[in-house]
């Protein structure tokens, strides 16, 4: 008989985070620690402080879950409503802890100030929950195990929160629950293949694989593909995603360019150093993007990044060079400009290599994502070229971010696989 999985939902507590004036990264930490110990978060749920709300979100989260862990709403004011939710939720009244009152107060005394009486509201918790001390604020936690499932209550201060949960969470839930199983994942960074193309030549492994799953991101000029494995163990695990990612890196070929936390900068930076090689980089309308990349890649192998924004700074470049005038380089071959380019800034600053980058946008374009236009990127070592083209050119920032991506990817595969 297969093991139980247990199953954890977050609900975040508090009406500034649906009015954007705070970001919850709670929940996203929280949910890296979920999967470190195994356990399964199928939802995530942010509520204002509105008391028929949270008690539907929270009765909600019962029905479908073992543990829910609430954060937020326990401080000393009107609106933090957690503890008196949870009570009338599993049915209990809310009780004075003394020993918690207690800790309240010497906390207060620790720091010169006396307790002000709403602070002993801090240390009412429902009836026959699990008092848990916080050691870092004046805000205590507790657990209820109820008949429908097992309720943390924490708060929503970072750092506080941090602590209770490593400390006093998993501990609980690898005891409560007897886990033995961790989730283990790995994200394989793709460059040139768009989403869709990604899931026809991967999407048997995404829909079809139950352990590891298979599951994609797209970013700009990236897409993310995530293998996740549980196991007993982390070794287990990596034996478990091998297979499907030597599978995925057979049907992806050098699009894959690295992997877990790397970015595409770490992965160009060791390249540089690996060839001993200097860059140089002439951009438009990236505005400087695909400098500050070369630059996040290894500063000292960077040497000149420009930025022009018409054809008059183009000819000024090549003038300053004795390359003659924009008007001598084919202005009916954009590919032929910027292979000009990409030499004049190598030898401008006297680099190994020179990437140059020009888009040419629809003037009656104004979308801000994949624009109608062109742009063409051209890396040369003096004496041979590389080249790519696409078909957007737009000024929003997910188009030059996406244009910048694919400049710094040609960088890549000239220094891993020549012109």
């Amino acid at each position: 008989m297969p093991k139980k999985t247990t199953n954890a939902e977050i609900v975040s507590i508090g009406s500034e985070l649906l009015l954007g004036q705070i970001v919850d990264t709670n929940s996203a930490w929280m949910a890296k620690r979920l999967t470190e110990i195994g356990v399964n978060l199928f939802y995530k749920t942010v509520v204002g402080d509105n008391p028929k709300r949270m008690i539907e979100v929270i009765n909600c989260a019962l029905e479908r879950s073992d543990v829910v862990i609430v954060g937020g709403g326990l401080g000393p004011t009107q609106d933090d409503l957690t503890r008196e939710i949870i009570a009338t939720v599993t049915g209990r009244k809310l009780v004075l802890d003394n020993q918690l009152l207690k800790q309240i107060d010497h906390r207060f005394r620790e720091r010169g100030v006396m307790m002000t009486s709403n602070n002993e509201k801090q240390a009412y918790v429902p009836d026959g929950a699990i008092p848990v001390n916080n050691p870092n604020g004046t805000a205590p936690a507790f657990i209820v195990e109820d008949a429908k499932g097992v309720i943390f209550a924490l708060p929503g201060v970072p750092f506080e929160m941090k602590w209770l949960f490593i400390n006093e969470v998993v501990p609980y839930l690898q005891r409560k629950f007897g886990l033995s199983e961790i989730i283990t994942y790995k994200v394989l960074k793709v460059a040139e293949l768009g989403e869709s193309r990604i899931d026809h030549l991967i999407g048997h492994l995404i829909a079809n694989s139950v352990n590891p799953t298979v599951g994609v991101l797209a970013h700009p000029g990236q897409v993310d593909v995530r293998i996740t494995a549980k196991a007993v163990n982390n070794n287990e695990a990596i034996r478990l995603i091998e297979p499907i990612e030597k599978e995925i890196r057979n049907l992806l070929g050098d699009n894959v360019f690295g992997i877990d936390d790397e970015t595409i900068e770490d992965v160009v930076g060791r390249l540089l150093m690996k060839n001993n090689a200097t860059i140089s980089v002439f951009e438009d309308m990236t505005s400087g993007l695909v400098s500050e990349r070369c630059q996040k890649a290894g500063s000292e192998r960077f040497l000149t990044g420009l930025v022009g924004n018409n054809f008059e700074s183009m000819d000024k470049l090549l003038k300053h060079l004795g390359l003659g005038h924009i008007r001598d380089v084919s202005m009916d071959d954009p590919l032929v400009l910027t292979r000009t380019l990409s030499q004049a800034i190598r030898i401008y600053a006297g680099s190994d290599l020179g990437v140059a980058l020009h888009a040419i946008p629809d003037p009656d374009e104004s979308a801000e994502n994949l624009a109608k236009g062109q742009t063409f990127v051209s890396i040369t070592d003096g004496e041979q070229f590389r080249d790519r083209s696409y078909d957007f050119g737009g000024r929003g920032i997910p188009d030059r971010t996406r244009m910048s991506f694919n400049a710094i990817d040609l960088v890549r595969l000239v220094l891993e696989e020549g012109f």
